[in-house]
């Protein structure tokens, strides 16, 4: 049973069906399968996303890497080790020359080659339902049971899950490495003096030493403790900043719920930066980017706000991480925070400022905050990318953030992406594993305890078979089952009907 007593639910759509793909542009070659997910765990999400899905709102996908014409491999960093490369650094240092003179870059032809480094469902020609599909009575999620007729062990009867639990408060991140502890405190101003941000920088740098001497068991975010070490991420990112620049930028993270006020009161600048970005760098219309499909796509998570003794200050869930500058939002990026990584969803900014290469600056940011939401939460150590698309020169870039393992889409281990670009020069799809006997730990081996949903009442499979006689949907949820693994299989409620 999931934490707190709630299931993830979700509907099962199949996928044999090809559709044109976002990335070489093929009319029938993109082939993934699909699910609808009413309301998801955090913890079956990361098991999720870990065998190969992804989500786009609430409708989760799993390319069929074998039979797909552009395979789509999960490619995660890990954050504690990363090192921002040269290009990373010039990113940086643009950003930072804005910050503090104003310098606009002039934006190249080869610019766009950057990418952001989310994926999205316009990009991959993923195509989700158009509105929640589930034909499930609010009623059913809302009072399910346990049936008494199980051939599982779990026989404690869930209580309701959450549609309306509210994510933990908002964390408000000044322009500096956020200092790890409980998080912003709301009644502050939105922003510091430059003084007081200084002073806070070196105090947090006196702590972080003093941490590190007193445990060598912990491994804390790199600094620069010596002057043959090199320089941090998070030093590179406050880097020539003065005291008193001529832009300020503040990043704030915001929950992704209408219950949240912070959410709320910038819902509408939000949806309209959305709009803007769509219309002018992805040439949609918009009809294509209004208010509902903004909603739909960036607002809309099957993700139950959770909160752990073990987790961050903020939860887990879904959330808007906002780049205000000078009191405007001009770039969002979307995140999902799970419990051994932190997930890029999208990123969308105003188009004025796209040769700051806000995709690239924004991934460097999200990277430092896994590292500090690691330093609350030890096993949150990874920043997952989405999908790395080998075959596509445009999507390379993701590889650039090292160092960095892409999932084998046969035996759902990792394996480092050195290792992997020369198998993917080679066929675009690979077992990326060198282990040849290893398989899938999780393949399905029982369909009789896959748990499913039928009238209010939790049941195996078995059960439920012997209650349908005649039922032909076998096949079905065998294949489900297989893409999501026994353990998952075993944890979510499939919807029967």
């Amino acid at each position: 049973m999931a934490a707190g007593g709630s299931y993830s639910i979700v509907e099962y759509f199949g996928g044999d069906g090809g559709y044109r793909c976002g990335y070489c542009k093929h009319e029938n070659g993109n082939f993934s399968h699909g699910m609808w997910s009413h309301t998801m765990t955090v913890q079956d999400y990361q098991d999720l996303i870990d065998r190969g899905w992804r989500r786009s709102g609430k409708y989760v996908y799993k390319p069929l890497m074998n039979k797909t014409c552009c395979p789509q491999y999960t490619i995660r960093c890990h954050a504690l080790n990363f090192h921002p490369s040269k290009t990373h650094k010039k990113t940086l240092k643009k950003v930072n020359r804005f910050l503090s003179k104003g310098e606009m870059p002039v934006e190249r032809h080869d610019e766009g080659l950057e990418g952001e480094p989310m994926d999205s469902a316009h990009e991959a020609g993923v195509q989700p339902p158009r509105q929640d599909p589930l034909k499930i009575d609010h009623s059913e999620v809302q009072d399910i049971s346990t049936s008494p007729d199980t051939d599982t062990t779990n026989s404690t009867a869930p209580t309701t899950p959450r549609e309306d639990a509210t994510p933990a408060p908002a964390e408000k991140t000044p322009n500096v490495t956020p200092k790890s502890g409980k998080g912003a405190d709301p009644s502050r101003p939105l922003c510091q003096k430059a003084k007081d941000m200084r002073k806070e920088r070196q105090l947090q740098k006196e702590q972080q030493k003093q941490q590190e001497a007193e445990s060598s068991s912990v491994n804390p975010v790199p600094s620069k403790s010596s002057s043959n070490q090199p320089k941090s991420l998070e030093e590179f990112i406050t880097e020539f900043l003065p005291n008193d620049p001529l832009h300020r930028l503040e990043v704030r993270l915001v929950p992704v719920s209408f219950e949240d006020p912070d959410f709320l009161v910038s819902y509408e600048q939000s949806a309209a930066l959305y709009a803007r970005y769509q219309t002018t760098v992805h040439g949609d219309s918009l009809y294509e980017c209004g208010e509902s499909e903004f909603k739909r796509f960036l607002c809309d998570s099957p993700l139950e706000a959770e909160t752990a003794p073990d987790g961050p200050d903020v939860g887990y869930g879904s959330f808007h991480q906002q780049y205000w500058l000078d009191g405007r939002i001009v770039a969002v990026g979307v995140l999902d925070i799970l419990p051994s990584c932190v997930s890029s969803v999208y990123l969308y900014y105003h188009p004025e400022f796209s040769s700051l290469s806000l995709g690239t600056y924004s991934a460097l940011r999200e990277i430092a905050f896994t590292r500090q939401l690691q330093q609350q939460s030890p096993k949150l150590a990874y920043y997952y990318l989405g999908f790395y698309v080998h075959s596509c020169p445009k999507m390379r870039y993701k590889g650039q953030y090292r160092p960095s393992d892409l999932l084998c889409p046969e035996t759902y281990t990792w394996v480092s992406i050195e290792r992997c670009i020369p198998r993917l020069e080679i066929s675009a799809y690979s077992r990326l594993s060198e282990n040849a006997q290893g398989g899938d730990a999780c393949a399905l081996k029982e369909l009789g305890r896959v748990l499913v949903l039928h009238r209010r009442t939790v049941m195996p499979y078995a059960a439920y078979a012997r209650k349908r006689k005649g039922s032909n949907d076998e096949k079905e949820v065998e294949q489900y089952a297989s893409l999501v693994g026994q353990t998952c299989a075993e944890k979510i409620l499939l919807y029967r009907a």
